[in-house]
């Protein structure tokens, strides 16, 4: 049961007796912060009171005494300005922890109309390995999949896979010109990827050797300014200091920007093997493109090099999505829709949305800026239109309800004009761009090695698993004696490594950058998936010690319908309260699509049950009914925590 919307549900009628839309003021009831003021505060008596004229307090009152809540609550509190606090009643409480006992979804109840999902997700570029910035797309898609699954929605993760796009031009090129055989025969996508680096290399610095005059320009045309308003303008002027201050700021990245420019350009030119194949290749971007073209307009030699790079490349992925638990439900890459992307235009023409322009076939939204082109002047279709495609789709055959894109945020603006497209096309089902922000290094710039490159995802797995090992194997060290084998240790270590980085991931509001810290991810206290493996692994260890069986405890018989956990301490009563607050944690994640919500649940628990097992002692010194009562308590909070954390896509362990 989730116990905040219960009464929320209980407020409704009483907040609609005061006003027309009840929703906004139902939000404002919220668990309490302080224990001091009941378990859960509502304080919308104030906003309210401003909005009908009235007196907050004497609003609060009145919605207190219409409310229906004995069944499970005490009589609600005003307080201050017009504060209503509630407190649950203990016998309600009691009951409701107690029947979590045998209850295998801990309270959470199963949607009752459930609607069809898709959760795009992940969506690498085959025929090159994983980097860094495919984490968050991949490990938040997971987790919403699996919230969504479990709240009993239908849900269809779309490994919406990039294997038609630009890349493969520039890997065919690559292949064609650069290629070494004997390295491809030993780790084909290892040479691909280098092929896609290279030729990626030498197209940058074209452009660059391109760009960089005109970014010189703009510089001097700066200073010059600066100049100008610094031997003209007033110093004491607030709007002339603004104006040379935005000036000096452009001015500095502009500068920092010719630094970068010129120092990729002579990492190339003071290499003479690569400087001689920049210059034998001086227009690969035009060719890429040409190579691109041939491949989607069927071209033999280029269609079976892309067949020959696909599975390789594709069970490179796998092997990651493997290592990391990720699943996926449908696999369905560009190359899928590319049969389906003419009727698209032609339809999207048919209908009036789609019009030619200066070449290109564009569709015009209002309020936006830019045209939406579906098809290029040379005839190549555009991401938009298999992003069009792909909504049709998962429509027509699917049956989807609504369509989740699990997306960095720099996307934002195409997504924007999709949607608006997809909804004048006739397929307006809700779609939702799940934006992210940016894993950073320490320096806070986009997360690199010390060369400058993206740090490639297998290596950033390989490196969290190896720092947990030393800590597990620190942990372990330390005792009398040892209690993990090198197996369990490697264990231990593998999933210490990888729930450390996607909790660490996970905990963060999804639309913030954050900066990457090993020392942060894996440390055994504070907010980290460590710290609940931990108290995970203390629950079963106590188990261990009382030579107590964890399931069988479970389905013992209450003596006489008494219940079997009591709540006599207050650490048991909190304790008890955040067991049951485990449902609201899981339908928060879904309100607005926010795994952090739930990390925030796990950690609150986990430190309720430090306080818990700090004062109220479990194996000794208590009766008998009070041991099994604490213990039930305890395998209760490391189910929740076992199960919070998987939906997350973390492993718990036994031993630590």
């Amino acid at each position: 049961m989730n116990v905040l919307t219960e009464l929320r549900n209980r407020f409704r009628p009483a907040l609609a007796d005061v006003c027309d839309d009840p929703a906004e003021y139902l939000a404002m009831i919220r668990p309490a912060q302080d224990a001091r003021f009941g378990d859960f505060q509502a304080n919308f008596a104030m906003p309210l009171a401003k909005r009908i004229g009235r007196n907050p307090r004497e609003i609060a009152a009145q919605i207190a005494a219409h409310l229906d809540i004995a069944d499970f609550c005490h009589e609600p509190e005003v307080a201050g300005p017009g504060f209503i606090n509630l407190t649950l009643r203990d016998d309600w409480l009691q009951a409701q922890v107690n029947a979590l006992v045998r209850d295998e979804r801990l309270g959470v109840p199963v949607i009752e109309q459930p609607k069809t999902v898709v959760v795009d997700f992940s969506a690498p570029n085959v025929a090159k390995p994983m980097h860094v910035g495919h984490l968050r797309s991949t490990v938040i898609g997971a987790a919403l999949r699996s919230v969504l699954k479990f709240l009993g929605q239908r849900v269809i993760g779309d490994n919406h896979i990039g294997d038609w796009g630009t890349q493969f031009g520039m890997i065919i090129y690559g292949y064609k010109y650069f290629r070494d055989d004997a390295a491809f025969q030993e780790s084909p996508v290892q040479e691909l990827a280098r092929l896609y680096k290279l030729v990626n290399r030498i197209s940058d610095y074209h452009a660059m050797k391109a760009d960089l005059p005109k970014i010189e320009q703009t510089l001097t045309a700066g200073q010059q300014q600066i100049a100008k308003l610094e031997s003209t303008g007033d110093p004491n002027d607030k709007k002339s200091r603004k104006e040379l201050g935005k000036l000096r700021n452009t001015t500095s990245d502009l500068e920092s920007e010719i630094a970068a420019q010129r120092a990729k350009l002579e990492s190339v030119e003071s290499n003479p093997q690569l400087h001689s194949l920049a210059d034998s290749h001086e227009f690969i971007s035009d060719a890429c493109r040409q190579e691109t073209a041939k491949l989607h307009a069927g071209d033999p030699e280029n269609n079976k090099l892309w067949t020959r790079f696909l599975p390789e490349s594709l069970q490179l992925l796998q092997s990651v999505y493997d290592r990391l638990n990720i699943e996926f439900d449908e696999s369905l890459g560009e190359s899928f829709y590319q049969p389906l992307l003419a009727d698209v235009v032609a339809d999207l023409k048919a209908k009036g949305l789609a019009v030619e322009s200066e070449g290109a076939v564009c569709v015009f939204n209002d309020g936006f800026d830019a045209p939406f082109i579906v098809q290029k002047s040379d005839g190549a279709f555009t991401y938009a239109t298999t992003d069009l495609a792909t909504i049709r789709y998962r429509v027509e055959h699917f049956r989807a309800d609504e369509l989740l894109y699990v997306v960095d945020s720099r996307q934002s603006g195409h997504f924007e004009q999709l949607f608006a497209t997809a909804k004048r096309w006739g397929y307006d089902v809700p779609c939702r761009h799940i934006k992210f922000g940016t894993i950073m290094g320490p320096d806070k710039k986009p997360y690199k090695t010390r060369s400058g490159d993206t740090v490639g995802l297998e290596s950033l797995l390989d490196e969290a698993v190896a720092r947990a090992r030393q800590i597990v194997d620190a942990n372990d060290d330390a005792k009398p004696e040892p209690e993990l084998t090198a197996e369990e240790r490697a264990d231990v270590a593998e999933a210490v490594g990888l729930g450390g980085i996607k909790y660490a991931d996970l905990n963060h509001n999804r639309e913030s950058d954050y900066v990457f810290s090993w020392e942060k991810m894996l440390a055994k206290e504070g907010d980290t998936a460590t710290y609940m493996q931990y108290a995970y692994a203390r629950v079963c260890g106590i188990f261990r010690k009382g030579g107590v069986d964890r399931a069988a405890l479970r389905q013992e018989p209450s003596d006489l319908g008494n219940p079997r956990i009591l709540i006599n301490e207050p650490a048991e009563r909190a304790l008890a309260l955040a067991l049951c607050r485990f449902a609201e944690a899981v339908e928060d994640v879904v309100g607005d699509f926010r795994p952090n919500l739930l990390t925030q649940y796990l950690f609150s628990l986990a430190n309720q049950f430090s306080t818990f097992y700090d004062q109220c002692p479990v194996l000794k010194d208590v009766d008998e009914r009070t041991k099994t009562s604490r213990l039930l308590l305890c395998d209760l909070t490391a189910r929740v925590i076992a199960h919070g954390l998987s939906l997350l896509g973390i492993r718990t362990c036994e031993r630590m």
